[in-house]
């Protein structure tokens, strides 16, 4: 393939577009840890984050001690307090790996981001074409394939610090990514077989046409309850949310994985994992919620202007905003498992769930595909 210099606009533009949506994940990891704050304070009756705030902000008639109450600039706060914090480097680790683990656990987050659609655009005709970096047919495999490295970052961590705490923490990453990605992989198997019934124009294994299978039709969730099911608890499990934080349950193992690490290295793992949140509750909305569509049965209301595209993007960040709380709640609420149980609910509960699921919805699928005036 030859260089083009016209292509050198268009590169710039996607360039920028990348760039924006690193910065927008990043953003919301930093305030889903304010908002982890703020929302654990509310449930436990006391006082979160209501002191951060800049002398012109506060300053504000009516609105500053409003914007000084939420803490708006914690997490700003809380960067700049990682950043120059003291680095302190234990003498036996690997000092490689050791630097290297808490990239390797937050770029795949990031990545993802580029093959996830979060909108739809209009051009002057009124046609619409939905907001993405690079709009794969094999949008969901990418995301699989991509999204399983972040364990490795963990299990690095674990073994590069050369301590027994963090190693226990590394395995049990491991292990528990490979108990609940089986379970996960095959809960979307039935999503890609509905999508491809014979009368539907989306493509099975692409995120955008799963979204538009899901345009003045029914949503997945309501479709597909138990995949939607299985699929949301193997998120929390690939994350390392409680109740299946096994990785650095502070309980038996100090503080796993990232016992060692201290200053800007723990503040890298702490976003990744609030990155790795975001992005899973993104993923969730763009498969069972609609993305950015309205309601259930409901065309959408947006304009065929700039303005409907960003009130599709504000809907479809309504929808993650509310799985991100949904998160919180779920880990200020049900304890932290036995490992023995995580494992257990992986392999024996999960797993023959989403294998059951599976035959019911190719028998349903098999059947349909019979009837030559029903489509799903």
């Amino acid at each position: 393939m030859e260089f083009d210099p016209e292509m050198l606009p268009q590169l710039g533009l996607k360039i920028l577009f990348a760039f924006l949506m690193v910065g927008a994940v990043m953003t919301m990891a930093g305030y889903s840890v304010l908002a982890e704050r703020k929302v654990s304070a509310w449930m436990q009756g006391r006082v979160g984050p209501n002191r951060t705030a800049l002398p012109f902000v506060e300053n504000i008639p009516f609105i500053g001690p409003f914007l000084k109450g939420l803490g708006i600039f914690q997490p700003l706060a809380d960067g700049l307090k990682f950043l120059f914090k003291e680095e302190i480097v234990p003498g036996h680790v690997n000092k490689l790996y050791y630097y290297m683990a808490p990239l390797v656990a937050l770029v795949p987050a990031l990545t993802t981001m580029t093959v996830l659609p979060f909108g739809q655009y209009f051009d002057e005709a009124g046609n619409s074409s939905p907001l993405i970096l690079a709009n794969l047919e094999v949008g969901i495999l990418f995301i699989f394939a991509v999204s399983s490295l972040g364990v490795y970052g963990i299990v690095l961590a674990g073994w590069s610090s050369n301590s027994k705490y963090p190693f226990l923490g590394g395995i049990r990453s491991s292990a528990q990514m490979i108990s609940y990605e089986l379970a996960m992989g095959l809960s979307l198997l039935p999503v890609f077989l509905w999508v491809s019934v014979p009368g539907s124009e989306a493509s099975a294994l692409s995120l955008v046409g799963i979204v538009s299978s899901q345009n003045d039709g029914a949503w997945l969730l309501l479709v597909q309850p138990v995949s939607a099911l299985i699929f949301l608890i193997a998120l929390f499990a690939e994350t390392n949310r409680l109740p299946f934080d096994m990785p650095e349950s502070e309980t038996d193992l100090v503080g796993g994985f990232h016992t060692e690490y201290g200053s800007f290295k723990f503040g890298i793992f702490f976003v990744a994992e609030y990155a790795h949140i975001v992005v899973g509750s993104a993923i969730f909305t763009t498969i069972f919620l609609g993305g950015w569509h309205f309601l259930p049965w409901i065309a959408d209301p947006w304009p065929a202007t700039w303005v409907g595209t960003f009130l599709g993007i504000g809907w479809f960040l309504a929808k993650t905003a509310f799985l991100i709380f949904f998160f919180i709640w779920i880990r200020w609420t049900i304890p932290r498992f036995r490992y023995d149980q995580v494992m257990s609910l992986g392999w024996t509960k999960l797993l023959p769930l989403a294998l059951i699921n599976l035959i019911v919805y190719v028998l349903l699928v098999s059947w349909l595909d019979q009837q030559p005036s029903v489509t799903p």
